[in-house]
């Protein structure tokens, strides 16, 4: 049922009078009504009221009605705000002249056609209530949007002819009624309403405006679209005194005059704005490009992506930068890890705080706290590409962390930093899901104009009062969520990918029809809604297969990984493309890389050579390793190289004294302590064969290799030491929660809880009950002493009778039901308890009272 039906339910009722109150209207709706509106004001159940009265209470907070109509579309608060400068209640034909001025419908038709379901929006939301000839806006709602001199109303409507004059003299208003051509009166209140009377007739205000000067018109027309407020000097010239005189223009303080409602209405024609917005901006199509072009852009990235984040935590895998006392990491750490990852600074921000959402970084909790990979990062490896790739995607769409905060300040004037505090922005999930929910809903392959898609988030999220002249976040975070799913592999030139669609779930995998071009145009389904209901929450089954299905859909894309290298003749080996992981790893140590890109560039180096030597590899080992993996021939420099290198590794040892150098040729150790350089190592001959140091082994390693020699580390038993990176690790550590937009959304089954104990809550405290001991006040619990409340019970067992009892718990809570006593012993009533639906214990000295309902009662 869709909410202008449900609309059309509540209002026609069952044939009962109008409800007096919110509390009536929310009594007369059915479950699915109910259902609808705690669906979208999950705040309402949180916790689960009582009864209907506490839920309408609730609904009317000001906390509430702010939230409530922050989510509206901008043409629903149109029309809560044209509500608000109506009458209280309105008639609908009032409302739809606000909307769509004097002419109704013929004026505005787009608009008229739209209206009714926007007011089913507000009534939904429990905004509105009442029939279509009595429309009430919440009071709380009414205050909000009402135009005032502390918070103007976007209609740039004032205040009314009676609210402007409240603090005039009579005699001044006398005065005005008589200038305006009306009888005298003999009261005030009577004289104000003349003169609203007049303000409010078509026709003798025409009549009127006719006589005005044509100075004084201008001056209406500066202020009838607002803002209504105007500055008068103690003398005011003709063309504003003709107004003054008249009550066109009425004094609210020295110095200040405003425009009244009525006048201003008159001169707009009843409109309460001056552009209603009925329909969403369409998307502006920039460019198309065909769809395998954009899979195969988008999966490219999304191979970038996963070597970014391979590349990140391989840098950090023995221990990253340190964690500042603060929390996060320092702008120079920042810096270098760019440098490493060869991308911009706020792209490297990016993805660390990816790889922090995704759980595979974090601080190791050490006294000298490091961020370091988590065990999570090496099950993430062993993964094939494309689930880590879902990986990657799913936590970013989740993330409340918003990494383009970074490099700006905090409301305490506080810089932001990567894995910092203060980056968790609640909106910035549902931002990212309806920005790619829009972008599903094109052609495949079409990009849309990023001005259009901000343009239509604020028609569907507009901004209110002071809020509107200042910064957008939510266009912040969508102008972020494009660039992040460019860089991420989701889209691919601008267009959302077929696995970018898949996971977002089923349905964004039919996009919708084309809109239409124009208001002339027959409006598709997707166009008579205003801004979509929220989804059902997606479980984390649904989760999981809308990450298989993008998977499936990467795959194939993926480019399959190398066995093999192109060695050259300039020391240096391409990659044409991924390279196996075990590849990869040995020739990430034999070789530095020089140059990233579709190809990858290796060099090879004394020093590279030397560190694979030093990793436990023989010159035997790298030769073989460099004939199974290259297309090409060994080249004769770099066999030349790798022997050179390997011929004079490990001919001196060194170990602790401090530290030693030993070496079976004699006069290498000659040619050592002869050189001057070697001065800084504090070397002094022990034996013919064996020199020691005064720095510590690491030094001398370092010393000497700096000489020109390729010494190597020997243990304790005189055995070569072969050095390997050590994989530092973090302790477990589960991924950062994302800060929830208030409560969320409640599931099917929160929802038929919920309405069982609101609804046996509102029986327990509407039934109406026999002639007996009532309480003192509304809401109180009954009263009766233990004699009549055992008796009673013991009664209602034998009759089979429905008892209203108050009860107080073990932490003394009070609350009020309606039981069906079904046995009585022990200081103890087992009744079924229609408030929780179930059969239920009660201490009997717990129960405050009782009382019968009467007979047609359940």
């Amino acid at each position: 049922m869709t909410p202008e039906e449900r609309s059309r339910k509540e209002v026609a009722g069952t044939g009962a009078a109008a409800p007096r109150s919110l509390a009536e209207s929310l009594r007369a709706r059915d479950d699915a009504a109910l259902a609808a509106l705690l669906r979208a004001r999950p705040d309402l159940i949180t916790p689960v009221p009582t009864d209907l009265t506490q839920l309408a209470t609730r609904a009317a907070t000001r906390a509430s009605v702010v939230r409530a109509l922050e989510r509206l579309d901008r043409f629903a608060l149109q029309t809560a705000e044209a509500l608000a400068v109506a009458a209280d209640p309105a008639p609908y034909e009032e409302l739809l002249g606000l909307i769509a001025s004097d002419g109704g419908a013929a004026a505005d038709p787009v608009a008229a056609e739209i209206l009714p379901r926007a007011l089913a929006t507000l009534r939904e939301q429990a905004l509105v209530w009442g029939p279509d000839d009595r429309l009430r806006l919440v009071r709380t709602a009414r205050e909000l949007l009402a135009p005032s001199p502390g918070h103007p109303s976007p209609t740039g409507l004032g205040p009314t002819v009676a609210e402007a004059t409240s603090g005039m003299s009579p005699g001044r208003i006398q005065k005005i009624v008589a200038t305006a051509g009306l009888p005298s009166t003999h009261d005030a209140v009577s004289a104000v309403a003349a003169l609203t009377a007049l303000f409010s007739d078509r026709a003798r205000m025409a009549a009127l405006l006719a006589t005005a000067p044509a100075e004084s018109l201008e001056v209406l027309d500066r202020l009838v679209w607002g803002p209504p407020y105007g500055q008068v000097t103690a003398d005011p010239a003709a063309r504003l005194r003709w107004l003054l005189d008249r009550g066109l223009l009425l004094p609210t303080a020295p110095g200040t005059v405003v425009l009244p409602r009525e006048a201003a209405l008159h001169l707009r024609r009843g409109r309460a704005h001056r552009h209603t917005e009925p329909l969403p901006p369409a998307l502006v199509t920039a460019a198309a490009h065909p769809p395998q072009t954009v899979d195969a852009t988008a999966a490219g990235q999304a191979y970038t992506a996963l070597a970014t984040v391979e590349e990140l935590l391989k840098d950090w895998d023995e221990g990253g930068p340190a964690v500042l006392r603060a929390g996060g990491l320092s702008l120079r750490d920042l810096k270098r890890t760019a440098v490493a990852l060869d991308v911009p600074e706020p792209v490297a921000a990016f993805w660390i705080e990816l790889a922090y959402a995704a759980g595979l970084l974090a601080s190791d909790g050490e006294a000298d706290e490091r961020y370091a990979a988590t065990p999570a990062y090496d099950t993430w490896l062993e993964l094939p590409p494309a689930e880590r790739w879902t990986r990657l995607a799913t936590a970013w769409l989740a993330a409340t962390r918003t990494p383009g905060l970074i490099g700006g300040r905090d409301a305490k004037d506080r810089s932001l930093s990567v894995l910092g505090p203060g980056l968790d922005r609640s909106a910035a999930p549902e931002v990212r899901h309806r920005v790619l929910t829009l972008l599903a809903g094109l052609p495949e392959g079409a990009v849309p104009a990023p001005d259009s898609v901000l343009a239509r988030l604020r028609w569907e999220r507009p901004l209110r009062g002071d809020r509107a002249t200042a910064e957008d976040p939510r266009g912040r975070l969508a102008e972020w969520t494009l660039s992040e799913a460019e860089l991420l592999g989701v889209t691919g030139r601008g267009a959302l990918s077929a696995h970018g669609r898949a996971l977002l779930g089923e349905a964004a995998e039919h996009p919708p029809a084309a809109e239409p071009s124009g208001p002339g145009d027959k409006l598709p389904v997707h166009h008579r809604h205003h801004l979509p209901a929220p989804p059902e929450p997606r479980t984390e089954a649904e989760r999981a297969a809308a990450a298989v299905r993008a998977a499936g859909l990467l795959a194939p894309l993926l480019p399959e990984p190398l066995d093999h290298v192109l060695l050259q003749a300039d020391l240096t080996a391409v990659a044409p493309g991924p390279l196996q992981r075990p590849l990869a790893e040995l020739l990430g140590v034999l070789a530095d890389v020089e140059s990233k890109g579709g190809a990858t560039v290796y060099r090879f180096t004394p020093g590279s050579v030397r560190r694979a030597l030093d990793a436990g590899s023989s010159a035997s080992d790298l030769h073989a390793f460099l004939t199974a993996h290259s297309r090409t021939p060994v080249p004769q420099p770099l066999s030349y190289l790798i022997d050179d290198v390997a011929r004079r590794h490990g001919h001196l040892r060194v170990g602790a004294a401090s530290a030693y150098v030993r070496c079976d040729d004699e006069s290498v150790l000659d040619e050592i302590l002869a050189d001057r350089r070697s001065a800084p190592l504090r070397l002094r001959r022990l034996a013919p064969t064996v020199v020691a140091a005064g720095v510590d082994p690491v030094a001398l390693l370092e010393g000497l290799r700096g000489l020109g020699f390729a010494p190597a580390a020997e243990s304790a038993e005189g055995d070569v030491l072969i050095t390997r990176a050590h994989a530092h690790r973090t302790p477990h550590r589960t991924p950062p929660e994302p800060v929830p937009d208030g409560p969320p959304t409640p599931d099917a089954t929160l929802l038929k809880a919920a309405l069982c104990a609101v609804r046996a809550g509102d029986l327990a405290s509407t039934a109406p009950r026999k002639p007996g001991p009532e309480p003192a006040a509304d809401g109180d619990l009954p009263r009766t002493t233990s004699a009549d409340t055992l008796a009673t019970m013991q009664a209602a067992v034998l009759t089979g009778g429905t008892l209203w009892i108050g009860y107080v718990n073990a932490e003394g809570t009070a609350s009020q039901r309606v039981i069906a006593p079904l046995r009585v012993e022990g200081g103890f009533v087992t009744a079924y308890d229609h408030t929780a639906d179930e059969v239920r214990t009660y201490p009997l000295h717990r129960v405050t009272g009782v009382a019968e309902l009467a007979d047609d009662q359940p």
